[in-house]
């Protein structure tokens, strides 16, 4: 690509919108020093200097499509409990509406708590649900997605299952017959309950770990052959047009109806890896709604991953980094 065909991708994410379906959470850090051991135990005392809380789950991928100049059409259930004004403030913040959010009673808000000392990752608390809506929740849900649809264009549709409930087989069958009904892609970033749902979409976004068990065969990680023959099931299986099998430090291993290849990933300092699929499946959408190749869209998808992998915590990619670093990588490889 050339720096002004990169230029018109970029400005192209302006102008979209593009739904985001799925579970949703807090994301709480407790920043401190460490300075000694306790002596009740031998795990390390935090000394808290600072409490964040930020969008997490599909909310990160909404925060990350909203940092790339486009809209984000948060879809989600959340429960009717004191961590709902929370989530609905974090919202408010980064400039998205709560039309596509349905409150139930029968929920707990997802808070998912990092505790973090001296820049080291030292322990998570998760607080939620992990069964799934009731299914009056989940004909409400499908109703306001319904609704959504109907009232704002969609260039693309995601779903970014953290297999919390949220997404359930009907609203992926009622979603996706939507989407073809109106002519809009689908990605969808999996976990291993709706695994195998996912047919007839775009783009499939599975790390090493969720395609070995959505497959229910051991993909040794560093076989790039194994991961591409899985990939070939895989894609043939599910009628999916392109997958990206994110492979950590290895990068990600493209496969489209032309074959496979792996895009490596750039050598960069790595901070915290939390939040770094949520990048690379919104990067890799809006890439693909603007027109962009799949492999083009690969290697702008994985860098958009490790640029955020450079930071701590769950954290959205900067657009104008992103754009910095693809016209360096590609005025190189002119």
């Amino acid at each position: 690509m050339t720096k002004k065909e990169i230029q018109k991708i970029f400005d192209r994410f302006n102008g979209m919108n593009i739904m985001v379906i799925g579970d949703v959470m807090v994301d709480s850090y407790m920043w401190g020093r460490v300075d000694r051991i306790s002596p009740e135990a031998p795990i390390p005392i935090v000394s808290v200097t600072k409490r964040e809380n930020r969008p997490g789950g599909a909310a990160n991928v909404a925060l990350n499509i909203q940092s790339l100049g486009a809209n984000a059409l948060l879809c989600s259930v959340i429960g009717n409990d004191a961590r709902k004004d929370i989530f609905m403030d974090l919202m408010r913040d980064s400039g998205m509406v709560n039309d596509g959010i349905l409150v139930s009673d029968d929920r707990k808000t997802t808070v998912k708590t990092r505790i973090i000392g001296s820049n080291q990752h030292l322990l998570r608390v998760d607080e939620e649900d992990n069964g799934r809506i009731s299914k009056s929740a989940e004909k409400q849900f499908t109703a306001l997605i319904r609704s959504v649809l109907a009232s704002v264009r969609t260039d693309a549709i995601i779903f970014e299952d953290y297999d919390k409930g949220v997404i359930t087989p009907a609203v992926i069958k009622e979603v996706l017959f939507l989407a073809r009904e109106k002519g809009i892609p689908v990605s969808a970033d999996p976990k291993k309950r709706n695994f195998n749902l996912y047919r007839n979409i775009d783009l499939f976004k599975p790390n090493l770990k969720e395609l070995s068990e959505g497959l229910k065969t051991d993909i040794p990680g560093r076989d790039i052959e194994k991961i591409g023959e899985a990939a070939r099931r895989l894609q043939e299986e599910g009628n999916i047009r392109y997958l990206l099998i994110t492979l950590s430090e290895m990068g990600i291993y493209l496969r489209s109806r032309e074959g496979g290849k792996l895009v490596s990933t750039e050598v960069r300092d790595i901070a915290d890896v939390s939040g770094a699929g949520d990048t690379v499946i919104s990067v890799a959408t809006a890439c693909l709604a603007a027109g962009m190749s799949p492999e083009d869209m690969a290697v702008i998808a994985n860098l958009a991953g490790g640029l955020v992998c450079g930071k701590v915590g769950v954290v959205p990619v900067d657009k104008q980094l992103l754009l910095e670093e693809a016209l360096n990588l590609f005025s190189r490889k002119q």
